[in-house]
């Protein structure tokens, strides 16, 4: 088609399946689109320790948008290219939230050696925290958001009504989304800073490269990726994907478990 400059994909449910396995025609479409000299961008709600280490297996370190936005990281070198954390009296605001309705979150930080700060009581699921490693600490979460940068608020693996009341509480500080949880089971309910999204991180890496914002075809299923389907010149959405975001469809692939993301070929 000549009109696409970056190709941005979603993770989870979209490059891969729900056991992180990427098919073996999405892998071949990744690397024939590495020799066209198309750019990927990856855009998910994951920390760049656990983006980075999956992609790596298969040999790819993209730049990424991660976070759902609050981050933008090159992957093989580091370099920081966005960056929103939330101020301190909005994750302030977060934590009441949460903690009105019994809920303790993960608070993802900015620490060299740790990615993840919880209570004495996390919410999330156990397996998460299994997955976080090394890279979890525990600390007074009240310390924590109102003394260090903090990018993003999750309790994953869980149906909870209270999530929300979450959503409600915090409308007017930050963006909360309900979405569902492909690695722990159930429901994540991630908050991260207000009006940051993933299409957020795509302009910034958009600038930093010299690309035009207006030739993007993305990819995702979730309903953190409304706003950067929203945006893009063409938006692909895995068939299995939320309802909401098949209604922005352009494209509807099949899902990742079967490959569809090779789809992507034939639209860029």
């Amino acid at each position: 088609m000549g009109a696409i400059d970056l190709v941005v994909t979603d993770l989870d449910g979209t490059l891969w399946d729900a056991r992180e396995r990427i098919h073996a025609r999405t892998l071949d479409a990744l690397r024939r689109l590495e020799t066209r000299n198309t750019p990927l961008l990856v855009a998910t709600g994951r920390r760049p320790r656990s983006a980075a280490d999956r992609l790596a297996r298969d040999g790819f370190a993209p730049s990424a948008v991660l976070l759902d936005g609050a981050l933008g990281k090159d992957l093989a070198s580091g370099v920081v290219f966005h960056r929103v954390p939330f101020g301190a009296a909005d994750a302030g605001a977060v934590l009441d939230a949460f903690e009105q309705v019994g809920l303790s979150p993960c608070v993802y930080v900015e620490r060299p050696d740790v990615d993840v700060v919880v209570g004495d009581a996390p919410s999330t699921h156990p397996a998460h925290l299994d997955a976080v490693g090394r890279w979890l600490a525990r600390d007074d979460l009240r310390t924590v958001v109102l003394g260090e940068a903090v990018l993003s608020f999750v309790v994953a693996g869980r149906d909870d009504p209270r999530f929300a009341a979450v959503v409600a509480a915090v409308a007017d500080v930050a963006t909360a989304v309900v979405t569902r949880d492909l690695t722990y089971g159930a429901s994540a309910l991630t908050v991260r800073p207000r009006a940051v999204s993933k299409w957020q991180g795509v302009e910034a890496y958009c600038r930093r490269a010299g690309l035009d914002p207006g030739r993007v075809l993305a990819v995702g299923d979730g309903d953190n990726d409304l706003e950067l389907l929203t945006a893009a010149r063409i938006a692909c959405v895995v068939s299995d994907g939320c309802e909401a975001a098949l209604r922005l469809a352009d494209h509807v692939i099949e899902p990742a478990a079967d490959g569809g993301w090779c789809a992507v070929l034939d639209l860029c």
